[in-house]
């Protein structure tokens, strides 16, 4: 599932751009780190941004799955770090997309 790979690759490699480019323009994303959920490139950007200046989060897609409504859930590993590299915590995750011409339109966390 090469969008997931390169949507995870440009977030772990902080590269805003490349990630919301694969998102529709009014995509919904949740806000994990905070709650709630932001809609669009510009607040899913400004959200990572203020996440990234208190933690240092990866995620690794593990295994991909098209569920019965056409959603698709990625099981991911992610490591949560501090701004010092100190592990806060490591679990497995899955992301939920709905997609929309090749293109996120909203994700959940299963």
């Amino acid at each position: 599932m090469r969008l997931f790979e390169d949507l995870y690759a440009a977030f772990n490699q902080r590269d805003v751009p490349a990630a919301v480019a694969r998102m529709t323009p009014d995509v919904t994303w949740p806000k994990a780190f905070e709650g709630g959920t932001v809609r669009g490139r510009d607040e899913v950007a400004a959200y990572w941004q203020r996440q990234w200046t208190e933690i240092d989060p990866s995620v690794t897609p593990v295994g991909y799955e098209t569920e019965p409504d056409g959603r698709v859930a990625v099981t991911v590993a992610q490591v949560v770090r501090d701004l010092g590299g100190k592990v806060l915590a490591e679990s497995t995750v899955t992301h939920l997309y709905r997609l929309e011409h090749d293109l996120v339109a909203g994700m959940e966390i299963r």
